[in-house]
């Protein structure tokens, strides 16, 4: 069973920061787009950034400029640097991952992690 593991959440002070990682484990044939999303209360979950498996990497307008996206394929792993942070960005961060199995290769499908909260606060 594949599985996407978030770390790296916690309470910070505004212009603080944080770095979030996020761990494929399981069998799987290789690893499409990777995301990361935020829910903050109250308001629907949206991307924050998302970067493709050369590297490619694409950011929401409110976060850009503060936030970076990298991966480690060799150690199926996703990061988001987050700089410069604001209250407003406290939420819980999602990981989202497109998968391609070994069973069916080529037949992807997305899994999520389990969220971690990031907390904005002085």
């Amino acid at each position: 069973q594949v599985q996407l593991v978030e770390s790296g959440g916690g309470l910070v002070q505004p212009g603080g920061s944080l770095r979030l990682s996020c761990a494929v484990s399981g069998m799987i044939f290789r690893i499409g787009a990777m995301g990361w999303y935020r829910q903050a209360p109250g308001k629907q979950r949206e991307l924050v950034a998302d970067i493709s498996s050369g590297g490619s990497t694409n950011y929401a307008d409110s976060v850009k400029g503060r936030f970076n996206s990298s991966r480690d394929n060799a150690k199926n792993t996703v990061y988001l640097q987050m700089n410069s942070l604001k209250p407003e960005d406290t939420a819980v961060y999602y990981c989202n991952a497109k998968i391609f199995p070994i069973a069916t290769p080529t037949r992807p499908y997305d899994v999520w992690g389990q969220g971690t909260q990031v907390t904005v606060s002085s």
